[in-house]
């Protein structure tokens, strides 16, 4: 059979923040390729913090399996390089390239080749950098490399740093700020419409970008044979979203296009994570699946022969800026939240800065205790805002998801639940009770305890 090429281009901290899930965010070329394609509007990541859920989607295995439970550029790494997804490719005839963002590796001198890249698009960024982003010229680098007619079948990843803060600058021009509605966990105040008009800006950038990769893809020829997967780690770089385990944390855009029946503009509400790519490539290439691989195939869904591939999906952190761990699992009726951390304030380091935060901090937030589980009703409560552990009524169903969630924790072995993570030595993590991701104080790790 002719293997379809594979273009994987994501973003950073985008969740279903694009004109394809309703949000008034103008981004008609992402809109285009939903319209063309398959569209996933319940997906989630299975670790909404940027390392673990790239490395999650890219294993099929989940962050405590996989090694990456925290930030490659703090210290943490696969515990096995060849699990990537393109090392099963390559087995079956794939080439595989970078261009822009990878994130799962930090390792000297090039991190792309400890990855297993078989080229680098464009001048690699030094690991020193911290995110590893270029000088944002991902999208260029892609486009002359599906011009030039590349070998094939091929794998190609195209990452951006879009969008992650920082924010462009305010242009009132091109968004004014008193007609943005931010984002829902936050309050409609001045302060946060800005910041929301700037990830607009960033927004726009990256689909403009991603547009330039598109076409290029089109102009080759290549696209009618090209699997393109357009997604992003996790949710938006403000308070309650990233690094969180509600839908605000965990939803991300989930876009297919290309061959096996991702086309038409299908749209899909079943319950999805990113671990079930890797299995569904393996499924519609026709290659056995890896033994480590722990989604299941999405193309039953795809293809109309089943309603439902999972009853529910799972999510973790474990450190991120400063060590939070959590678990979660969501049905398409609950969410539950455990928390293992004992925390009498929000864990500040793991929020981004920037006008919400301190916005939320002016007015107490940051004295107010998470809670240690939550269960909320996505019917009644799709927001996820009003926690129903211990109300009466609710009981039962609070003991179905700690059970679901405990089950899950023993069949995937977490260490969670023998005691506390234990970071790489050496690993730079911030203290949970300080502020800012950007500066101290930081915990000693040379040792390897947190």
């Amino acid at each position: 059979m002719q293997r379809p090429n594979i273009l994987y281009i994501h973003s950073h901290d985008t969740g279903r923040y694009v004109q394809p899930y309703g949000y008034a965010v103008p981004t008609p070329n992402i809109q285009r390729l939903a319209e063309e394609g398959v569209l996933f509007r319940q997906a989630f990541c299975a670790s909404p913090t940027c390392s673990p859920s790239r490395a999650c989607l890219l294993t099929g295995q989940y962050a405590h399996n996989n090694g990456m439970l925290g930030l490659a550029h703090r210290g943490f790494s696969l515990n096995d390089y060849s699990h990537h997804l393109l090392h099963t490719l390559r087995r079956v005839g794939y080439v595989s390239a970078l261009a822009g963002v990878q994130h799962i590796a930090n390792m000297f001198p090039v991190p792309w080749q400890a990855i297993g890249y078989d080229m680098y698009l464009g001048d690699p960024p030094s690991p020193k950098a911290g995110l590893d982003i270029p000088d944002n010229q991902a999208h260029l680098a892609a486009v002359d490399f599906l011009t030039s007619s590349p070998p094939q079948p091929f794998f190609l990843s195209v990452g951006f740093k879009e969008t992650h803060r920082q924010f462009p600058p305010l242009d009132e021009e091109a968004v004014n700020p008193d007609y943005v509605q931010p984002p829902a966990p936050l309050p409609d105040v001045p302060a946060v419409r800005e910041d929301t008009a700037r990830f607009l800006l960033s927004a726009r950038s990256l689909d403009a970008k991603m547009g330039a990769v598109f076409d290029a893809l089109e102009r080759s020829g290549l696209a009618e044979n090209t699997l393109v997967i357009c997604t992003t780690d996790h949710g938006l770089a403000f308070p309650h979203m990233k690094c969180n385990l509600t839908a605000h944390g965990t939803g991300v855009m989930l876009i297919l296009r290309g061959p096996g029946g991702f086309s038409g503009g299908k749209v899909i509400d079943a319950l999805v994570s990113q671990i079930d790519i890797f299995p569904t490539l393996c499924d519609l290439l026709e290659i056995p699946q890896p033994e480590w691989l722990q989604g299941v195939s999405l193309l039953p869904l795809v293809r109309g022969e089943a309603a439902e591939v999972r009853a529910e999906v799972f999510a973790e952190v474990n450190f991120h800026a400063a060590p939070e761990p959590m678990r979660s699992v969501r049905t398409r009726r609950w969410s539950y939240i455990r928390r293992f951390d004992e925390r009498s304030r929000p864990v500040l380091p793991n929020v981004d800065d920037g006008p919400s935060k301190s916005f939320l901090l002016e007015h107490g937030w940051g004295e107010i205790a998470p809670p240690a589980e939550a269960l909320y009703d996505l019917a009644l409560d799709p927001n996820e805002r009003h926690n129903l552990t211990g109300c009466p009524g609710y009981e039962e169903v609070a003991a179905e998801m700690r059970l679901r969630l405990q089950r899950w924790m023993e069949a995937t072995h977490d260490p969670l639940l023998e005691g506390p993570l234990t970071p790489p030595p050496g690993a730079t993590l911030n203290d949970p009770d300080g502020l800012s991701p950007s500066h101290g104080p930081y915990l000693d790790t040379g040792s390897g305890r947190a």
